[in-house]
């Protein structure tokens, strides 16, 4: 409580609009392309409460947020998580080229132009995931958002002989559990939220590692279809286990049909977790569930 009454104090003095604590989060965008003029306006003006970002503007290392513009949108009371890949990389990244070819896996199907990596490997961590951190903590943003956890499960085994899917479980969870006591450690309560694949809390460490997770798909897939598998209900339980522990649960669903945003909404209400309801490309500010009259 102390803490919540300094950042709001603080705020106040500098005319920054106070930003609340992450399990607290009810409302956010989460915006990977599509910024207009290469710039954050949109989303600084956004009325969420926290911000999901690429990392870069353009996909490329000379393109980063600088801090001067992470600073403008926490101002306006957000945080602020920059994304990127931890199991994969896409074709388009600057790292991809000169990435050694050997790290390099198979293509996921539903992205062509992206590839499953060695993510254990040590070069993997300081040619790519280093790196990364070291700028989300540079350019100010409040923590990261992981993407492609489930390369764990997606990866093919035919190319890496002597793996098994529950190694390669125990390995991801590892490099969540590197990821987060580097970046903290580099900066104290530095947020690390990982997406999908929410059974990984069930291995060592990595329920203490995360902050938060990121649900893709928990009530509506790309696009308005209701999530009715057994694996949806499975993510479900998991992801509202890491709620029940304290962790935030940030959920995107994919929907168009005013109904299904409706639906979707209430159940964020239901499950006490925070939602947000967008289009598949992720290029657009989406409106908070309280401006859809829901």
């Amino acid at each position: 409580m102390k803490g919540v009454v300094m950042v709001a104090l603080l705020a106040t003095l500098t005319g920054a609009a106070p930003q609340v604590p992450l399990r607290d989060v009810r409302t956010f965008t989460y915006v990977l392309q599509g910024y207009p003029g290469g710039r954050l306006d949109a989303i600084e003006r956004a009325p969420h409460q926290l911000a999901i970002i690429d990392l870069s503007r353009d996909g490329t290392t000379k393109g980063y947020f600088t801090p001067a513009e992470i600073a403008r949108v926490r101002a306006s009371g957000k945080r602020v998580l920059a994304y990127f890949e931890i199991g994969s990389i896409e074709e388009f990244r600057t790292e991809y080229r000169p990435l050694a070819r050997d790290l390099k896996l198979n293509v996921w199907p539903d992205w062509p132009d992206e590839h499953f990596v060695r993510y254990w490997e040590p070069r993997w961590w300081h040619t790519v995931l280093k790196p990364r951190i070291d700028q989300a903590i540079r350019a100010g943003f409040d923590g990261v958002y992981l993407d492609t956890p489930l390369a764990y499960e997606e990866i093919d085994l035919k190319r890496v002989p002597g793996e098994t899917r529950a190694g390669l479980a125990r390995k991801m969870s590892d490099l969540i559990v590197q990821i987060s006591r580097y970046a903290k450690r580099a900066r104290p309560g530095f947020l690390i939220v990982p997406q999908n694949s929410p059974e990984l809390r069930l291995q060592r460490g990595y329920v203490e590692a995360i902050d938060g997770i990121g649900m893709e798909e928990l009530f509506f897939k790309a696009t308005d279809k209701p999530c009715t598998e057994d694996w949806c209900r499975e993510n479900l339980e998991h992801a509202l286990a890491l709620r029940r522990l304290g962790k935030a649960v940030l959920a995107t669903d994919y929907a168009r049909r005013p109904a299904n945003i409706a639906a979707a909404c209430a159940r964020y209400r239901r499950h006490g977790i925070a939602g947000n309801v967008t289009v598949v490309d992720l290029d657009r500010v989406s409106s908070p569930c309280s401006k859809r009259g829901s």
